[in-house]
């Protein structure tokens, strides 16, 4: 079995704007196009940023005001943007986040051109440490009004829970090592491990146990000279990588057969003449 070789880990968070459920809008002139969305992909027991956008209405003045309403098994821990005439706040609790533009209106006296159209805005989420990764964190939503109290674009926001990263403990790097080493760490309880090397192909697999260890020895001799190992978790469609490590396995006259890759990437016994 044989996949792209990953260097960057999953664990580090992962920010995509992406068009999500329907949503509506009220009042006014209503949404020119599309709805406010967000998403973004967050560790349990982690922060993240969910960065919102996609309206595209007619301009907003002074008072108007975007909201996001954190989903279950999540809070609001931060509005960092600061600037433009934009003010961010957190309601006591984290349940929500709000921008207010406060922006003074144009010399005609009407709405500033521009606010809020065309721009995005982060919301900084803390994932509860119970959250189980793959899952999709219900009640996001997403409200933007004007300075009446109008709704004038709404939308949801999709946060997923990540998995953290695994480790990749054993074998340990630049220790000399025979043809068949067990490979060893932690990772998040339940996750199927996939152990790899250099060549993108696999030497063992696992799932990790409730404790959070998860061990395994290749099925096959791993060719001698410098290589490398790096461990896979997957557990409910996501996946994270440990950090690679470099392996140095000990030549020895019989310790193990030849290996060549076969059309699928996996190694083939090759018996000596």
């Amino acid at each position: 079995m044989s996949t792209s070789w990953k260097t960057t880990t999953f664990g580090s968070l992962a920010v995509a704007g992406v068009m999500v459920m329907s949503g509506m809008a009220y009042g006014g002139e209503g949404p020119a196009g599309g709805e406010l969305w967000a998403a973004a992909t967050i560790e349990p027991g982690r922060e993240g940023i969910v960065e919102v956008g996609g309206y595209e209405g007619a301009p907003l003045g002074a008072g108007s005001v975007l909201t996001l309403t954190a989903p279950t098994k999540a809070r609001v821990t931060g509005t960092p943007f600061a600037a433009g005439g934009y003010r961010g706040s957190v309601a006591l609790g984290g349940g929500s986040g709000t921008y207010a533009f406060t922006g003074a209106p144009g010399a005609d006296g009407k709405p500033t051109p521009g606010a809020w159209k065309g721009r995005t805005f982060p919301f900084v989420l803390w994932v509860g440490r119970d959250a189980e990764p793959g899952t999709r964190l219900p009640d996001c939503t997403l409200v933007l009004k004007d300075a009446k109290g109008t709704v004038r674009q709404w939308g949801t926001c999709t946060v997923t829970v990540g998995l953290p990263a695994p480790t990749l403990s054993r074998p340990q790097s630049g220790v000399p090592l025979g043809a068949l080493p067990k490979a060893s760490g932690t990772a998040y309880p339940g996750a199927r491990i996939t152990v790899r090397d250099a060549r993108e192909e696999e030497v063992c697999t696992t799932t990790t146990a409730p404790a959070g260890t998860w061990s395994c020895t290749p099925a096959l001799p791993l060719p001698p000279g410098p290589g490398r190992l790096q461990a896979t978790a997957t557990l409910n469609g996501v996946s994270a990588t440990s950090e690679q490590i470099h392996i140095t396995v000990e030549a020895s006259a019989g310790a193990h057969p030849d290996t060549v890759s076969d059309s699928e990437g996996g190694r083939l016994q090759r018996g000596r003449l």
